[in-house]
């Protein structure tokens, strides 16, 4: 759809909707996808959104709910009734979207809600789902999931599937419990519908099956999905107990929450933000990580400032400041980016800290040595000072093979003590190096001008 007929579309879309014309309204929006709706009411003001919104049924609706952006949904929801969210959203969704729906309202409107739903195991369900933090696999899984007993027979088993699997859309896998609901195994549909009816469960089983924690981080949960190539992960209590599921594409959307929070942390912004929140969120999230840099910025003025005398005694050193201090934040982000992206990988592909960084010195020792021969040729053909010229030329190799080392130690110590790497690619390690470097620039200076006649 073009972006013109779309716009023609909303504004048709507008004019229905201020008549009330409410069939006009469901035959334009037919056919269309839930994710397409949710961007045509991101176009609308909120009582149009509103008035749209409310002409859907209700599988329709929730599916569109979860799809709108989560400022939007959350200024939607305020405005509606407990009974409405609870009949026209809630009762036609999964555990799992339910609560993370239910977690955006406000604790008394979550007690109205629950109160509404007619179904009393699905809101003890979400209920129990809310108890979880929403950054765990407590918070990711969904109750829905079907569960036999070891000891039944495959036809006991099929009856009890068919019964279990009325709410579910898609089951992935069958999952074995003992008599006190400890996990057991997983069975897959094809294997139990080839086997004779009087098998045991028990028997058919594959027990060896991968499951994580209510209290297993949702990092975590990501990489053990993607390690083991799963579709579906059981989640069990400290005991055992089977509690839910974790299907890929609550995954998909861990791995994509992850990704831009890294991205925020590279860019120097602390907490969650979308582009949609107002100004002042956008400012406030952005100012602790500048006054990093203000500071560092500050920093390096004294620096420069207390060897005034050596840059009033050789003027061109000043040429070169915003090469050591770029090549060093440059590098020591490459250092920094390469071990948070190993970690955050959950692999090692390394084994301790001392290779690490004897392999980052390697690197950083041949850097250095080729930028510092390039600039000692560049200063050779177009600088008459010798001094100066080696002086740039150390400065670039020491800086290289300093930023390198430091780049690659400050994400791991962070990680060793439970704080997110990710902050050590942002403006910390940029700061950080540029001080450095330029303390080396002004130290190497004064060692060859003063030092060497």
């Amino acid at each position: 759809m073009s972006v013109e007929l779309n716009m023609e579309f909303i504004i048709k879309l507008q004019d229905l909707i201020e008549t009330e014309s409410s069939a006009e309204v469901l035959a334009m929006l037919e056919g269309l996808h839930p994710t397409d709706i949710a961007e045509i009411m991101d176009k609308l003001t909120m009582d149009e959104a509103k008035y749209l919104y409310l002409q859907l049924d209700g599988e329709m609706a929730s599916d569109v709910l979860l799809e709108i952006p989560e400022n939007m949904r959350r200024r939607f929801l305020r405005v509606l009734p407990p009974e409405v969210i609870a009949h026209q959203f809630v009762e036609h969704m999964d555990s799992d979207d339910a609560a993370d729906i239910m977690g955006e309202l406000e604790e008394e409107v979550v007690e109205a809600v629950l109160s509404e739903i007619d179904d009393k195991e699905q809101a003890g369900d979400i209920a129990d789902l809310l108890e979880y933090d929403e950054d765990t696999a407590g918070g990711l899984m969904a109750k829905e999931l079907v569960k036999v007993n070891e000891n039944w027979s495959v036809q006991t088993c099929l009856k009890e599937i068919s019964s279990q699997s009325e709410e579910i859309d898609e089951i992935y896998y069958v999952y074995v419990v003992d008599n006190d609901n400890i996990l057991k195994g997983v069975l897959s549909l094809s294997k139990l519908i080839q086997k004779p009816t009087h098998s045991k469960v028990k028997e058919l089983s594959n027990e060896d099956i991968q499951s994580v924690r209510t209290d297993t981080s949702q990092e975590e949960v990501a990489q053990i999905m993607e390690k083991y190539d799963l579709v579906v992960l059981p989640v069990v209590d400290q005991i055992g107990r089977l509690k839910g599921r974790i299907t890929i594409d609550d995954v998909v959307d861990v791995i994509r929450e992850e990704t831009g929070k890294d991205y925020q942390m590279v860019s120097g912004i602390t907490g969650d933000v979308e582009s949609t929140d107002n100004v002042w969120r956008l400012t406030r999230v952005r100012i602790p990580w500048l006054l990093i840099g203000t500071a560092g910025g500050l920093t390096g003025a004294q620096v420069l400032s207390s060897h005034q005398d050596t840059l009033n005694h050789i003027p061109a050193m000043a040429f070169f400041i915003p090469l050591i201090a770029a090549t060093a934040g440059n590098v020591g982000v490459q250092s920094s980016s390469i071990v948070v992206q190993t970690l955050a990988a959950g692999t090692r592909k390394f084994d301790t800290l001392g290779k690490k960084l004897l392999k980052e010195l390697g690197v950083g020792l041949i850097t250095g040595l080729f930028f510092a021969l390039l600039i000692f040729g560049y200063n050779y053909l177009f600088s008459d000072s010798y001094k100066l010229t080696l002086t740039v030329s150390c400065t670039l190799f020491i800086v290289i093979v300093f930023a390198s080392m430091f780049g690659t130690l400050i994400p791991l110590v962070l990680h060793r003590f439970k704080v997110d790497p990710a902050v050590a690619t942002g403006p910390f390690i940029t700061t950080m190096n540029d001080v450095l470097g330029l303390l080396l620039y002004m130290g190497v200076a004064h060692f060859f001008f003063n030092f060497l006649g």
